[in-house]
């Protein structure tokens, strides 16, 4: 499309219909048509630009032009809020909330503890009829995240509309159950993962199987993958708004703006999380000590460090960190971030270790935050986010074939 031919039919037609009275002056409106065009060719020229794919294997590539396409092409945020925290705050207000119908299941761990599953298993699908055959998808949502966030409820409808089965993975004691032992969750264990993934699998072993992990989420999933190289059940992953590197995310989230904007908030969500479960947590911990933390740093200093054994914070945040464990994913997996997202910095975003593994596809725009991505005039529905899982995991579950043999 040629933009200067677009800006200057928008000049026409905005004179023709506005008067040359319009505040005032001829003057106002040639300001308003000066300022309009000029916003316009900025945002054609700075913020709405192709994402940058990053992958080695020619062969993955080409199967995401064929069959993602939407990570080869421009992606245009919303106009009037595409700087980063500013998505990154709107999105949960402004995106609508999809109607969900959950059947809830929990299952017992090796320690005594319990797991909350939250399953939509999409039995009117004309698709897949054949449940033992319905393909599943695992979510994970993110930090204090439940099957209730608006990005999980999207992904379900996403499913849906293509047939498929979901399942989310709710974090102990978060989604409403007891906590039946001191124990919660953090970025780095994935044991309770892992018995997810084997209950679930269990459960429907004939079914094609893939997970799909939104910011912590994400960061858990990747550091399974990473573990667990190829001796999974998964047949490929998805992750979105993924911290890489966990000293460089809360050192980005202690800068002041942003500490006022998120940092405070994200820990008062921890806090309260835990604080229900007072009574069983104050067995091993200074529970007055953890309320008084300020920064997502301090609570894990105190509390997630503490719970998982780490000698120190910085101890838990090496093991928690994604980016260490990149080259030993043993299957496909996607990953989109935004260079502008502050709970995940650009120069953090493990680019030359992903340039190593051939399995490993990264999707990077040049906005959307963290977990925003909202595009469209008025971004009530579908996110670019959103595209991309929908079109990400229908290329796995019916033309996987032609990247499994990587």
């Amino acid at each position: 499309m040629d933009w200067q031919v677009l800006t200057r039919e928008l000049s026409l037609y905005l004179e023709s219909q506005v008067r040359v009275g319009f505040l005032g002056s001829g003057v106002g409106l040639s300001l308003v048509l000066g300022f309009g065009v000029a916003y316009a060719c900025y945002y054609l020229n700075s913020i709405a630009k192709k994402p940058q794919l990053v992958a080695s294997n020619d062969r993955f590539c080409r199967f995401l032009e064929e069959y993602c396409p939407v990570v080869t092409e421009t992606y245009y945020p919303t106009i009037w809020c595409w700087e980063g925290r500013v998505q990154t705050l709107l999105r949960p207000f402004i995106t609508s909330r999809p109607q969900v119908q959950y059947r809830n299941e929990l299952i017992k761990t090796a320690d005594g503890g319990q797991i909350s599953l939250d399953w939509f298993d999409n039995n009117d699908s004309s698709y897949y009829p054949d449940a033992s055959t319905r393909p599943t998808v695992l979510l994970l949502p993110g930090l204090t995240g439940t099957s209730k966030e608006s990005y999980i409820l999207h992904m379900i409808h996403q499913s849906e509309t293509l047939g498929y089965r979901c399942v989310v993975f709710n974090n102990r004691g978060i989604a409403g159950e007891e906590l039946l032992t001191p124990r919660t969750y953090c970025a780095a264990n994935t044991e309770d993962l892992e018995a997810v993934i084997h209950h679930v699998h269990s459960l429907h072993p004939s079914a094609p199987f893939m997970a799909a992990g939104v910011s912590m989420g994400g960061m858990l999933l990747l550091n399974y993958l990473g573990k667990t190289g190829r001796d999974t059940p998964l047949m490929a992953a998805a992750i979105f708004s993924a911290g890489w590197n966990v000293f460089e995310s809360v050192e980005s989230l202690e800068k002041p703006l942003n500490w006022l904007l998120f940092n405070y908030y994200l820990t008062t969500c921890l806090q309260s999380s835990i604080s229900r479960h007072r009574q069983m947590l104050e067995k091993l911990f200074d529970m007055d000590l953890v309320m008084k933390a300020r920064t997502v740093r301090e609570f894990d200093k105190q509390f997630t460090s503490v719970m998982f054994g780490y000698r120190s914070i910085d101890d838990y945040y090496e093991d928690a960190s994604p980016c260490r464990k990149l080259k030993s994913v043993g299957i496909p997996v996607l990953c989109l971030n935004s260079v502008d997202d502050v709970f995940s910095p650009a120069h953090a975003i493990p680019v030359e270790t992903a340039k190593q593994n051939a399995n490993v596809a990264l999707v990077l725009t040049s906005c959307g935050g963290h977990i925003g991505f909202l595009e469209g005039i008025w971004p009530r529905k579908c996110t670019y986010m959103d595209r991309v899982f929908k079109q990400f995991v229908q290329a796995v579950f019916e033309h996987g074939n032609k990247i499994f043999s990587m």
